[in-house]
């Protein structure tokens, strides 16, 4: 009987584990931004969650990845002044690092640095968040440093210099398209001619395929993605000049329809919905294209409507037939597809600021949206097709940064093991979102 009694709690005890997740690459395990974990608070306490360690940090856009009991991030070591808000191209010294911490403290378990020569714009620190599969992390830094390093010993597997290797420059904002593992390959945008994306094998480094027909300048910012539509695997690219889509396995292009954003502004990832597939840009470009069914091919429904979400810093969020997101005039709306139209819009996540662009990054966690905002703040809310309704907020962490006349931070949470992981350009804390 005590055998069956201690099987029972042993069984139990291993299903509570196993509601345990990892974050360990940009939007999370699924990369669609859901936060799986249970037991996880509906309000916060008085005085607001608990920072359970937080460790010193340089500049940085790129969000933190935990997998395995670890956490990785990436900074930017300088004496200049990075903390600058325009377009330019200048240049700036410095040292880009990637940090393995421990979990449970913040202890800083190995790290990785390497001397790097900024000349982008908004020049505070890497964009990309870590990949982390198995003893594998893979790192790319804003100015084209991929990494494949050994997870327990922060000894460097492969490495490869986008810029160099494939005769480009950085885009206007650095490298930021979020690197992809799709089955023995790592999936990331090099740009250069012919090379606009490039698969590598994730063991060694090896150049599988490379792909483009572009002919625009500059790799654009969406992270590669993959969806299955007409009876195949598609890989999904926002070029420069058009969105296309691309056989993972070899890079051959299946369609392509011509898109371009202002000032090359192309970030956020193709949003799906039935056979339509929906992307957006800077300034208020937008498009609609109907999928084939049956077979790889696409079409254009309408482009460039008033009214919708044409993001340029957070990745919207579908749910069912109605996207949310944050536009780039700095509202949140809700928008019903496939016919395109605003159901509302709010500035109640973040308030009213002087210029626009205002964000918070959106994570659906059950009936509910978890937002972090650029002013440091959590915010709990319930997004519906009838409105935003806030349910909490508290603020964890100071901005550090300056955008359009305005102190921000923006940087992208990990959440993982009922933990908020969160970081400026100062340091990264562990905030506890555990239910009482």
């Amino acid at each position: 009987m005590w055998q069956k009694v201690f099987s029972g709690v042993l069984l139990s005890l291993v299903a509570q584990a196993c509601l345990a997740d990892d974050w360990p690459q940009w939007m999370g395990p699924r990369r669609d931004n859901i936060w799986r974990e249970t037991g996880i608070l509906s309000k916060f306490p008085a005085g607001g969650p608990r920072v359970l360690w937080s460790s010193e940090l340089a500049g940085g856009y790129s969000g933190p990845a935990v997998a395995g009991g670890r956490v990785y991030i990436t900074d930017y070591v300088t004496a200049d002044n990075v903390k600058v808000d325009n377009f330019d191209r200048k240049e700036y010294s410095g040292t880009e690092r990637v940090l393995c911490l421990e979990e449970g403290t913040g202890k800083l378990l190995w790290k990785h640095e390497y001397p790097v020569q900024y000349s982008i714009s908004y020049p505070a620190g890497p964009r990309c968040t870590p990949v982390v599969e198995d003893n594998r992390v893979y790192t790319l830094g804003a100015e084209g440093h991929l990494f494949c390093f050994n997870t327990d010993t922060g000894k460097i597997v492969w490495s490869k210099d986008l810029k160099k290797e494939y005769s480009t420059t950085a885009p206007l904002w650095g490298y930021a398209a979020h690197p992809l593992i799709d089955g023995d390959n790592l999936l990331t945008l090099a740009g250069g001619t012919g090379s606009h994306i490039v698969a590598f094998n994730k063991l060694d480094g090896s150049e599988v395929w490379k792909s483009s027909t572009s002919t625009a300048q500059g790799q654009g910012y969406s992270p590669p993605t993959i969806i299955t539509h007409g009876g195949v695997r598609q890989l999904l690219l926002l070029r420069p000049d058009a969105v296309s889509s691309v056989d993972p396995s070899t890079g051959k292009e299946y369609w392509s329809l011509p898109y371009e954003a202002s000032n090359g502004s192309i970030i956020m990832s193709p949003v799906v919905f039935e056979n339509y597939l929906y992307v957006a840009g800077y300034s208020n470009k937008s498009l609609l294209i109907e999928l084939d069914p049956t077979k790889p091919a696409a079409k254009e429904v309408w482009r460039d409507r008033q009214n919708v979400i044409c993001p340029v810093n957070v990745q919207p969020f579908l749910i069912g037939s109605t996207l949310y997101g944050f536009d780039q005039k700095g509202v949140l709306r809700a928008l019903s597809l496939p016919e395109g139209k605003r159901l509302w819009e709010t500035s109640d996540a973040i308030g009213k600021r002087p210029a626009g662009s205002e964000t918070a990054f959106l994570v659906q966690h059950e009936d509910r949206f978890i937002m972090f905002n650029e002013l440091g703040e959590l915010v709990l809310a319930t997004l519906t097709p009838e409105g935003y309704t806030e349910i909490d907020r508290a603020k964890v962490i100071e901005p550090s940064n300056f955008a359009f006349g305005r102190e921000v931070v923006w940087s992208m949470p990990a959440f993982a093991n009922k933990h908020a992981y969160i970081r400026n350009d100062n340091r990264i804390i562990c905030v506890d979102l555990a239910a009482e």
